[in-house]
């Protein structure tokens, strides 16, 4: 079963356990992917779906900070339960020590030297680690093997 077709049925589950959290946050992770497949003109895959989960995460850690700063808890605690919603969709993340590793083949694997071939890298990093770990860190992984 694809990501896409747990999604619409956890959808459904949530209908019937009349789970009104859930279905709400999981009804603006399914608004999100088919705005992406009307706008693109694509059926979305595993991959997609997944960047899709992960900018929807970040967007909620955004505003969660937002939140907290302005004295809204009530606001962070909702942003927090549709972040653990939508965290459930992401596959298990690598750790920091993994990503360093693969970093650092790729890193070899291209040839690269110091920070001027910092985008080349990204791209390769990019293709090979969607999904499986945060964007943020990867960067910080990359910058660090390019100026070592």
């Amino acid at each position: 079963m694809s990501l896409k077709e747990q999604i619409t049925e956890d959808m459904k589950n949530a209908m019937r356990a009349k789970d009104a959290e859930r279905l709400g946050t999981i009804r603006l992770l399914l608004s999100a992917m088919k705005q992406k497949e009307v706008d693109e003109r694509i059926e979305l895959d595993d991959v997609a779906v997944i960047a899709i989960v992960d900018k929807l995460i970040k967007q909620r850690k955004d505003s969660i900070a937002a939140f907290e700063q302005a004295a809204r808890q009530d606001l962070a605690d909702k942003e927090k339960a549709e972040m653990a919603v939508l965290v459930g969709y992401l596959p298990a993340r690598m750790s920091a020590q993994e990503v360093a590793t693969e970093v650092k083949a790729i890193v070899t694997e291209l040839g690269a030297k110091g920070p001027g071939d910092m985008g080349k890298v990204m791209g390769a990093v990019k293709a090979r680690l969607a999904g499986k770990a945060d964007m943020g860190e990867v960067s910080a992984a990359v910058k660090a093997a390019l100026t070592a």
